[in-house]
C-alpha cells in the first residue's frame, strides 16, 4: 500500500472494548466421539439410549456447507447412566488407551478425564461463529448465529455474548479488508487467527443511532439469508450464485459500517481502506 509501514503483532487480547473470541472445541479422540449422520444411526441402532448425548458438530467445512457431523458428547453423562451404556462405555475406553499412548505428558494427563476434551468451549445461548479457514474466492467470509444445542470444533472461532452490532462489525467490508490485509493463508485460502485478525482488529466509535442501523442491516442481512433454507453458505456466498436479496443486504450493512468509521463518501478502494484502518492501529496501540 501507499502508505507507512506497519507491524501488526499476535496479540492475547483484542485492543478494542470488545467481547474476547476463542476456538472450538478441541476432543483428541483419535475419532471415536464424532460420526457422520449415517455412523450415528447405526450405532444408536446398537445403544439407542446414547440419542440424548448425541449434538450436531460444526468445524469450518461443516458450517460452511451446512452439513453438520456429530459429537457423542459424555462429559456430562452420569457414570452410572455412562456404564448402562457398553458402546459408549468401548468409545470412552478407547479414548483413554489413545490417550495414554501419546508422547505427550499432557495427553497422557487427559487419559484421567477420558470423557472429556483437551479443549472445551461450549458457549451458553447464541454465539457467532467464524470459520477459521475460508475461500479466497468469497467477498465475504461466511458467518452466523449458532446455539448451546450444537457443538463446534476448534476449527471454527466462537463470540460469545455477541450481538447484532458485533456480527455487522465483522460480517462487513470493513473488516474484510482488514482480515485480508492481516490474515494468514491456507494456500490461498483465508485462515482468520484471533491473536492477528481479531485481537488488532480497530473497532469505529459509532453514535447510538449508527449501532442501530448496524443492528437493523445486521438483521436483514439474516432475514435474506432464510429467503433460501436448502442453501448452504457456501451456496449463498459465492459471488456467481449469491441471492439479489443477500448482495443488497450486504451493500447496506457495508454502508452503515462505513458511516460508523466516518469512511462513507472519502474511500473509494479496499486500500483506502486499510490504510485508514492502520492509522487507526497504529493510534489505538500507541496508548
Amino acid at each position: 500500500l501507499d502508505a507507512d509501514n506497519v507491524f501488526v503483532e499476535s496479540r492475547k487480547k483484542p485492543i478494542c472494548d470488545v467481547p474476547e473470541i476463542g476456538i472450538g472445541n478441541k476432543p483428541i479422540d483419535g475419532g471415536n466421539y464424532l460420526f457422520t449422520k449415517e455412523e450415528m444411526d447405526e450405532f444408536l441402532k446398537i445403544e439407542p439410549a446414547a440419542a440424548k448425548w448425541f449434538k450436531p458438530w460444526y468445524g469450518s467445512q461443516e458450517f460452511i456447507n451446512r452439513c453438520p457431523r456429530y459429537c457423542l458428547w459424555l462429559g456430562d453423562c452420569p457414570p452410572n447412566e455412562l456404564r448402562k451404556m457398553p458402546e459408549c462405555m468401548k468409545r470412552v475406553e478407547a479414548v483413554r488407551q489413545l490417550r495414554l499412548a501419546s508422547k505427550s505428558a499432557g495427553t497422557v494427563k487427559l487419559a484421567d478425564t477420558p470423557t472429556r476434551f483437551h479443549v472445551e468451549n461450549m458457549p451458553e445461548g447464541h454465539f457467532i461463529v467464524v470459520p477459521e479457514v475460508s475461500s479466497e474466492r468469497r467477498r465475504y467470509v461466511p458467518m452466523g448465529f449458532m446455539d448451546d444445542s450444537v457443538l463446534c470444533s476448534n476449527k471454527v472461532r466462537l463470540m460469545p455474548n455477541a450481538t447484532l452490532y458485533h456480527f455487522g462489525i465483522l460480517t462487513s467490508n470493513v473488516h474484510m479488508a482488514w482480515m485480508r490485509a492481516v490474515c494468514g493463508r491456507l494456500k490461498s485460502d483465508y485462515d482468520y487467527s484471533i491473536k492477528i485478525v481479531y485481537n488488532n482488529f480497530p473497532w469505529p466509535t459509532p453514535r447510538d443511532a449508527q449501532r442501530a442501523k448496524i443492528e437493523q442491516t445486521s438483521q436483514a442481512i439474516l432475514d435474506a439469508r432464510t429467503l433460501y433454507p436448502d442453501a448452504s453458505l457456501a451456496d449463498l456466498y459465492d459471488e456467481t450464485t449469491m441471492p439479489p436479496e443477500l448482495r443488497k443486504a450486504h451493500q447496506q450493512n457495508d454502508k452503515a459500517v462505513m458511516m460508523a468509521y466516518g469512511f462513507w463518501g472519502k474511500l473509494n478502494s479496499e486500500p483506502a481502506c486499510v490504510s485508514e484502518l492502520m492509522k487507526m492501529y497504529q493510534q489505538i496501540v500507541s496508548q
